[in-house]
């Protein structure tokens, strides 16, 4: 590879080689080697300093929605680090455990997203528009933080009444890991209201550090155990569930003011579709993992130690997953560009550039995942793979088709359609019912029905959107913001 090198002449710079050595000092012009050196040195630093402060203007003056940087960089720790977690308890743990363990990750990320997500972005909505309008958002954020309490404390009771199956049946009798599972719902129900305060107050920098910190706390604390020789799955079930806690703590360092007095809120102003986006936004979450769940449920005794074979390929598989939020970082500019420039009604121009970017992801994805996944599986989980090149094309097919349903989803949202999406995943999880109860085959019973799942939503979704944007009318802002905030929790 050829460099040009480009010399800019500043104004009142000598413009040749002679005039330069006639401006230099009597002391640079007879000091020989060692000062011509210097003044190389010195005029490569201020030539590279240059440059690095025009790069740093032209990157302030990009129509960056004000906290994608930092919104970014947190959840891209966040995505690593959780695979970082998967790959040291793997090392820890035996399959049981191991498997055990990852059908307790999976509720935690089914229901806390599930059910405190909406409200976040509510709060996040509602206190941003209040602040906007100079009117004090406590009040809003005092009725959130109940609802989600109430919510919480349904949920802690339903899984009190079920204690038994859960321990026995899904943690495989590790009680241990119930202890963990109250502790998420607790802490995950505070860094959920908290994340949406910060939001609506346009504390990104905070937010941002709360995903981070989130997973930054969670691997140094499984670091420990492993380091400690821990063989019990409790106690990374613990560090699993507490680090939401400890994120809260650090995201609200130095913040003032974010709970300002105003007049009292109405649960209408949090959103007059939050049960719909409840519902949508929990079978999104339980259709991601149900064929976690599926094969821990569906395994006979004998098969048990199976489930953790199962388990790590699918964390593999769901690796464009994270590239999805990366890839959809990448575009907000673009779109935020768009709008900058009063192209406001344009909806359909950013939706067919997401859609476009999010199908070749999908495509690169799964003939990735396809010739290169038994063997990244077998690096990262010696003595936990076992699956071939069809199960991982099967798996990561059916999570891009979970990424394509999920991309329209947002579509709609930010065409103010509700109930479209949650009808669409409400199918999906029905299609993968119907699909897994056929067949014997333990992991290609659950393989195809996560396929069938994502392809149904995926398709409904389709339909529903073409319909909506053939009356017109959507706006890149609310695509922008959908974008931003409706992350995935993986």
């Amino acid at each position: 590879m050829m460099y040009a090198r480009v010399l800019i002449v500043r104004p009142g710079a000598p413009r040749s080689a002679e005039q330069a050595r006639k401006a230099r000092s009597p002391c640079e012009a007879t000091s020989g080697p060692t000062s011509r050196g210097s003044f190389a040195a010195e005029y490569h630093f201020r030539t590279v300093a240059e440059r690095v402060q025009r790069l740093v203007g032209a990157a302030k003056k990009l129509p960056v929605p004000e906290g994608t940087y930092a919104i970014g960089a947190g959840l891209l720790i966040a995505g690593l680090t959780a695979y970082g977690f998967q790959i040291i308890t793997a090392k820890s743990l035996s399959k049981s455990d191991f498997a055990a363990l990852n059908v307790l990750w999976a509720i935690v990320f089914v229901v806390a997203p599930g059910l405190y997500q909406p409200l976040e972005q509510e709060v996040a909505r509602a206190v941003s528009s209040r602040r906007s309008r100079g009117v004090g958002g406590k009040p809003l954020v005092k009725r959130a933080a109940f609802l989600g309490g109430v919510l919480a404390v349904i949920v802690l009771i339903g899984s009190a009444i079920a204690y038994e199956p859960i321990v026995n049946e899904l943690f495989n009798g590790r009680a241990g890991l119930y202890a963990g599972l109250v502790v998420a719902v607790a802490c995950y129900y505070v860094a959920h209201i908290t994340r949406g305060t910060l939001s609506g107050n346009a504390r990104f920098g905070a937010y941002g550090r709360m995903h981070g910190s989130e997973g930054t706390v969670r691997i140094i604390f499984c670091i420990a155990l492993f380091v400690a020789g821990v063989k019990a799955p409790g106690w990374y079930g613990l560090a699993l569930a507490l680090p939401p806690i400890f994120a809260v703590a650090f995201s609200l360092r130095g913040q003032h003011d974010l709970l300002t007095p105003g007049p009292d809120a109405p649960y209408s102003e949090l959103s007059s579709a939050l049960a719909w986006l409840l519902v949508g936004s929990m079978l999104a979450q339980v259709l991601s993992y149900a064929s976690v769940l599926g094969v821990q449920l569906l395994a006979t005794p004998a098969q048990k130690d199976e489930v953790a074979l199962f388990i790590t390929g699918l964390f593999v598989a769901r690796i464009p997953l994270l590239l999805f939020q990366a890839v959809q970082a990448a575009l907000l500019p673009k779109l935020s560009g768009l709008a900058s420039e009063g192209k406001h009604d344009d909806f359909r121009v950013g939706m067919k550039r997401l859609i476009v970017i999010v199908l070749a992801l999908c495509v690169v994805g799964t003939v990735g995942a396809t010739l290169l996944g038994p063997w990244a599986g077998q690096k990262l989980f010696p003595s936990k793979w076992i699956l071939g090149s069809v199960d991982m094309f099967l798996l990561t097919l059916a999570a891009t088709a979970f990424i394509v349903a999920l991309t329209l989803a947002q579509g709609l949202i930010a065409l103010k359609v509700y109930a479209q999406p949650a009808i669409a995943w409400i199918c999906g999880v029905v299609a993968f019912l119907v699909t897994v109860s056929m067949g014997h085959d333990l992991f290609l019973r659950n393989e195809l029905a996560f396929l069938a799942g994502g392809a149904v939503a995926a398709i409904l979704m389709a339909c529903f959107l073409f319909v909506r944007m053939r009356r017109g009318g959507g706006h890149l802002e609310d695509l922008v913001e959908v974008i931003e905030h409706e992350t995935l929790e993986i």
